[in-house]
């Protein structure tokens, strides 16, 4: 990817596939194993190609030659998801992804950001911690579930923004 260009853009209902796709593939990686059963049984495929769909309009993606490489997902404060394709992981996708979510949430008017980030995905906080997020301490985090939120013990991360 050295030659490629990195471009972001607002998402778009095209992008919800691919998205889809690369969420799901990176959910796998961080999440199984490092989150209880309950999380991991309401996260079936096709689960990732509904809310991709729904969350399109809080959605920025990086592309590489046209190609969907990630994305990340703001509301309000919290940076809900970040999520490069396998392809890209290690290339700087992830971290144009993240200061591009650091300026929604100041644009929504917020002189700080959070996200959750579960404490077996060690690779994630090493990531956090190099872009300067502080470990805030472990808290209970409510994921989404179809039948309400799903407790999940996680770590709360924290970046003060200019």
């Amino acid at each position: 990817m050295t030659d490629a260009t990195v471009e972001l853009r607002p998402g778009r209902a095209a992008d919800a596939p691919e998205v889809a796709r690369i969420w799901f593939d990176g959910w796998q990686d961080g999440h199984v194993g490092n989150v209880p059963d309950a999380l991991v049984a309401v996260r079936p495929r096709e689960s990732f190609d509904t809310r991709a769909a729904q969350r399109v309009p809080d959605t920025t993606v990086a592309t590489v030659d046209g190609a969907v490489a990630g994305f990340v997902m703001v509301e309000d404060d919290e940076v809900e998801q970040v999520y490069v394709g396998d392809k890209y992981r290690g290339s700087g996708v992830a971290a144009l992804l993240l200061a591009a979510a650091e300026q929604v949430v100041r644009d929504h008017g917020h002189r700080r950001a959070w996200l959750a980030v579960v404490a077996g995905n060690a690779r994630a906080r090493r990531f956090y911690e190099r872009n300067g997020w502080i470990d805030d301490g472990e808290f209970t985090h409510a994921a989404p579930g179809p039948d309400g939120p799903v407790p999940v013990p996680a770590h709360r991360y924290l970046k003060h923004l200019a």
